[in-house]
């Protein structure tokens, strides 16, 4: 494996070429980064959602350019705080280009959810996601492991056909949860 950070990192998001897909497992996430935007939401401040704005640039321009970012998000019902946050900013990552559906917990055998995370990259190229141990996101851990990526794939392509796109899960009941 190789461990990506900082540019070489986010220039795996400029230089795939169809579909990158991303699993999240955790119902939480501690990261430095957005502890001052979660906590707006908590308090129910307004957020101008000036952090958010390089990822949802990147997204306006990888999918302007014909490509395609998905993400699956594994939630325990009810929703934690940081789960009900990130159903108030998926509209706009959405609105940016990206395809996000939500897979609630206990529609999935635990054993058929990974410990971590990952970017699935045009179906040959897996990067997990690696937290140091305050929260902060620390870079990638990639591989081309034909094993490995097969793996990755059968999970992405359970996991999507179970999960609920966007627009349907809010319209439901369990996302008020």
């Amino acid at each position: 494996m190789e461990f990506l950070q900082g540019e070489a990192f986010d220039g795996l998001f400029r230089t795939f070429t169809d579909r990158a897909f991303h699993l999240e497992v955790q119902d939480s996430y501690h990261t430095p980064e957005e502890a001052g935007p979660f906590h707006t939401f908590l308090t129910g401040q307004p957020d101008d959602l000036s952090w958010h704005g390089p990822w949802l640039g990147l997204v306006r321009e990888v999918t302007r350019a014909g490509k395609r970012i998905h993400r699956v998000r594994v939630v325990t019902v009810p929703h934690v705080d940081y789960t009900r946050w990130g159903l108030t900013i998926a509209p706009h990552n959405i609105a940016a280009g990206e395809d996000i559906r939500w897979l609630p917990r206990h529609l999935v055998n635990a054993a058929d959810l990974p410990a971590d995370d990952f970017w699935l990259l045009d179906d040959d190229r897996v990067v997990f996601t690696v937290f140091e141990p305050g929260g902060r996101f620390a870079g990638g851990a990639s591989t081309v492991d034909p094993t490995i990526v097969k793996y990755c794939r059968a999970i992405r392509d359970r996991l999507w056909q179970l999960a609920i796109p966007h627009v349907q899960y809010v319209s439901n009941e369990s996302a008020s949860a």
